[in-house]
């Protein structure tokens, strides 16, 4: 559906919007540069299997894990949890995706099929992010090791998608106020400013965590996995 000229109050919000995204690529620059300046150490032992493994493929092994649930435990024997688990985090990424595209090129977001896509993502990740704030409340275990942030995060993040489900309703046309667009994109600013100085920045650190990890794990020979 099309709608019309975006008004100042739109535009500004688009122009907080990458603001904060230059706050965030500022910081997230700076974060890099500091964990660059520690060098890994160097192996000390020969390596465990080198017919079998090496650090090349415990590194590739070990950035894939997450998409692996077989590969543990935990997510091997809890799949439902696993299943919310890539469904809250494709709502994160239709969120920042629906954030961008509109403000690129916002007839993208109007297809109806793409539209309903994200809808349906960021309606799934809500009901999840609900979920989650009601388990972060009620187990005992989640409360003795939740800071103040770990509760801020899921709540924020959960009105987040909340707000982006308003705003691709009115895409869609389901919806007629323009400040709906205008909340979400102030929400993404927020979101894009705040999260580099949170919890949530752990998605950073995961490649360079795995990667090195794998590496280690790999060279000793018990990454990937030996298998009888």
């Amino acid at each position: 559906m099309e709608h019309d000229a975006p008004s100042t109050l739109l535009a500004a919000a688009e122009t907080i919007h990458w603001v904060a995204l230059a706050i965030m690529a500022i910081v997230y620059t700076m974060r890099l540069v500091w964990l660059h300046r520690f060098r890994n150490g160097r192996e000390r032992q020969p390596a465990g299997q080198p017919g079998k493994t090496n650090a090349s493929k415990g590194a590739m092994y070990s950035l894939g894990n997450v998409l692996m649930p077989w590969a543990m435990e935990s997510t091997r024997n809890g799949l439902p949890f696993y299943a919310t688990f890539i469904l809250f985090h494709l709502g994160v990424a239709a969120g920042i995706g629906l954030a961008f595209l509109s403000s690129l090129y916002r007839p993208a977001v109007e297809i109806p099929v793409v539209g309903m896509t994200l809808f349906m993502v960021l309606t799934a990740a809500f009901v999840i992010g609900l979920y989650r704030i009601a388990r972060r409340f009620t187990l005992e275990h989640l409360k003795l090791i939740s800071s103040p942030d770990d509760y801020f995060s899921v709540i924020m993040l959960t009105g987040w998608f909340l707000s982006g489900m308003l705003a691709q309703a009115y895409f869609l046309g389901w919806l007629q106020s323009e400040l709906l667009l205008v909340a979400f994109l102030l929400a993404t600013s927020f979101f894009l400013i705040y999260v580099p100085f949170s919890k949530i920045s752990h998605y950073l650190y995961y490649p360079f965590t795995r990667y090195w990890l794998g590496r280690s794990l790999g060279h000793r020979g018990s990454m990937p996995y030996a298998r009888g």
